[in-house]
């Protein structure tokens, strides 16, 4: 693929390239234009079919199933990580005798392992996803992935049950590999899902990810509902994981739907088609090497400082969230109350997180500013770093070492936790739905996979950076 090869736009994409924009009729085709005899025959456009005739999107039901395929691929790891209280719990030297009990170095240190055994495989998996985008269907990919995802969180809904009293080193062993096969999963599922969207218009990306955001504010709202319905700790976190189980059961229910629906089947087939015409210009000798893994330099030549954006925004928000801004504590947590003690976790770290996340990926359906190709975008992206330190220097504890509290003040990790939202939604959003937009048609789908392999990177990264900012704190 050669620099001078025109950029195109994917099917019937929302953005068009600027080289696109600057096209200009010659001399010799505007008068051939307007002959009597050319007038009246119909416009030959170089636009191609499935960007000018497409049906509509009944009810908006293809919008819903990717927004539920967003909530679906994020749900995962939302379950896990804001299942706190239910961790500490089954981590701490006494499961025995009620709600309480001696907190011990697994449950300090359990959310900074969960991020890397979350993230390292996930990574894995992102690689084997775009090894496998032409050798293995999209469906047998998701759906595979999927029924991996429904049948680990059975057995964890299982294990709420279960004494692990006398075996917590080995629940959290276990507990760690579950989050790692079901990380893994989730990645494969979510690159997929990415990479089909590619082929629909803009705004079915954009649901996929507002879905995703969804997904966070969903699990955090679950628990705080369940942390007030519930008495006790294993009965709050049975239903917890029962409606993850539901959920995941309904988003397969809703996959195998989408081929069945007439807008949805018009832009799957268009992209079929284009894959078909690239492979019989591949021709068969090449088949194997040409067409199986597509090319990846023709891909980050358009998109490095896209992917470098997305990899940063993750990047920097797994360092705090949820290892650093989980550990905030209220100033008046002595006082007694239940928002001091009970709720000002979940409620200030998961759930405004989560809120804030969301509405700046719904944001992004409105205003898209910057566009790909402007240098405001990292710009921005690199001045979220100023987050760390601040949420460093809230009431984190326990503290060993990092002794100053600069903003002892309850508002102060709810002004920061939707600050860090709120950009991580927009500015991570931007990218992801840019990316399959600047390439050519056919390589749309390998594009989205290798933005969710700089986003898990990201991800990777950052949540080794955390296990060392909260040993440092």
């Amino acid at each position: 693929m050669d620099d001078s090869e025109p950029l195109q736009p994917s099917l019937n994409s929302a953005y068009v390239p600027t080289a696109l924009d600057n096209y200009h009729v010659s001399e010799d085709e505007e008068s051939e234009d307007q002959s009597p005899s050319v007038s009246l025959l119909p416009k030959q456009s170089s636009v191609p079919l499935a960007m000018r005739y497409s049906p509509d999107d009944s009810y908006c039901l293809v919008y819903i199933i990717f927004f539920l395929m967003g909530i679906g691929s994020l749900l995962p790891w939302n379950f896990f990580i804001t299942a706190k209280h239910y961790w500490l719990y089954k981590l701490s030297n006494n499961t025995q005798g009620g709600n309480g009990g001696q907190r011990s170095d697994l449950g300090e240190y359990f959310e900074s392992y969960l991020a890397i055994a979350s993230t390292v495989p996930s990574v894995l998996c992102l690689i084997l996803n775009y090894l496998l985008v032409n050798r293995l269907s999209s469906n047998v990919r998701i759906l595979s992935s999927l029924f991996v995802i429904l049948l680990v969180f059975v057995v964890t809904t299982v294990m709420v049950k279960v004494d692990v009293s006398d075996c917590r080193t080995e629940f959290f062993i276990s507990t760690l590999a579950s989050v790692a096969v079901v990380s893994g999963a989730s990645n494969l599922l979510s690159g997929s899902v990415f990479g089909i969207s590619g082929h629909f218009p803009m705004r079915i990306s954009q649901a996929l990810i507002s879905g995703q955001g969804m997904g966070g504010t969903l699990s955090a709202v679950a628990s705080v509902v369940d942390l007030a319905v519930a008495k006790d700790v294993t009965d709050s976190a049975l239903v917890y994981f029962l409606t993850a189980d539901v959920f995941i059961l309904l988003c397969i229910i809703t996959y195998l739907l989408l081929p069945k629906l007439a807008y949805s089947r018009h832009y799957m087939q268009a992209a079929a088609s284009i894959s078909s015409g690239v492979m019989s210009e591949g021709g068969a000798a090449d088949m194997g090497s040409r067409v199986s893994i597509p090319p990846l330099q023709p891909i980050l030549r358009k998109t490095w400082m896209l992917c470098l954006s997305v990899f940063y925004v993750f990047c920097i928000s797994i360092m705090v969230f949820p290892a650093v801004s989980s550990g905030i504590q209220s100033v008046n947590k002595d006082s007694g109350s239940p928002w001091t003690t009970t709720y000002f976790v979940p409620l200030t770290s998961f759930l405004m997180y989560n809120t804030a996340d969301f509405c700046g990926r719904q944001a992004t359906a409105w205003l898209q500013v910057p566009g790909p190709t402007s240098r405001v975008l990292p710009v921005l992206v690199l001045c979220r770093s100023v987050m760390v330190p601040l949420l460093m220097l809230c009431n984190y504890q326990p503290r060993d070492r990092l002794h100053t509290v600069l903003f002892a003040h309850d508002i102060y990790p709810v002004i920061f936790n939707c600050l860090l939202g709120l950009t991580n939604g927009y500015l991570g959003t931007l990218p992801m739905i840019y990316g399959p937009k600047v390439v050519p048609r056919e390589l749309a789908e390998a594009t989205g996979v290798v933005m969710s392999f700089f986003l898990t990177l990201g991800l990777a990264v950052g949540s080794a950076f955390s296990v060392l900012i909260v040993h440092y704190i």
